[in-house]
């Protein structure tokens, strides 16, 4: 069994090709689908929204974990809900009452995620942690795939494994690879969400294998 769950974000995989990348990270072994919508105001990228999830959403039986990096998230968590999605995860940074926006996440019958930047103190994030059902930490600024992992993030990581229970997710977005996956697995972190390492290797299947063999 695997020490940790591998969520592959399709901001790396071919948008074109949409419902077959999803196929192909159900046969590779993948646990979760991260999808990443960018709104080009909370991050100054724009990526998909609603209607991407519900045009794939019948290509595949695996969690769909949507990540909402966009301005007032409140406005759309119904849509996303409806569109298919299983787990909504908000930023800490983009709403005034996280305790509220993650209950109503989860009144619609949805697991509810609180996702924290890099430069943000831990402290609001920490109370609000019961409201939700998974704590995103990021290894990188928002908005743009392909940077640096920041080791500020295993911190948090820390910081967050310390306040919740054993078996409470806590994933981490951003710069993952073999290397830093194993850092953060090791700080506490038991999901790992990867774009370029898994989508730009030469063998899907096996990048997600060698993730879920850290230890």
């Amino acid at each position: 069994m695997s020490a940790v769950d591998i969520a592959p974000s399709i901001l790396s995989a071919d948008f074109g090709n949409m419902r077959n990348e999803i196929k192909r990270l159900e046969r590779g072994g993948a646990d979760r689908v991260h999808i990443d919508v960018m709104d080009g105001h909370f991050v100054p990228n724009i990526t998909f929204g609603q209607e991407l999830i519900r045009s794939v959403r019948d290509a595949t039986g695996l969690h769909f974990e949507t990540h909402l990096m966009i301005e007032k998230p409140e406005r759309y968590i119904k849509q996303f809900a409806e569109a298919g999605s299983d787990t909504l995860i908000v930023h800490y940074e983009a709403i005034k009452s996280a305790s509220k926006v993650l209950e109503s996440i989860r009144g619609l019958g949805k697991e509810a995620g609180i996702a924290v930047n890099p430069e943000t103190p831990m402290d609001g994030v920490l109370g609000c942690m019961k409201h939700a059902d998974m704590l995103l930490v990021m290894g990188v600024h928002p908005g743009f795939g392909g940077q640096k992992f920041m080791p500020v993030a295993l911190r948090k990581i820390q910081q967050g494994r310390e306040h919740a229970k054993a078996d409470f997710r806590i994933g981490v977005d951003g710069g993952i690879n073999l290397e830093t996956g194993l850092m953060a697995m090791r700080a506490g972190a038991n999901e790992l969400i990867a774009g370029s390492a898994i989508f730009n290797s030469d063998n899907l299947t096996k990048a997600i294998r060698d993730f879920k063999r850290l230890r």
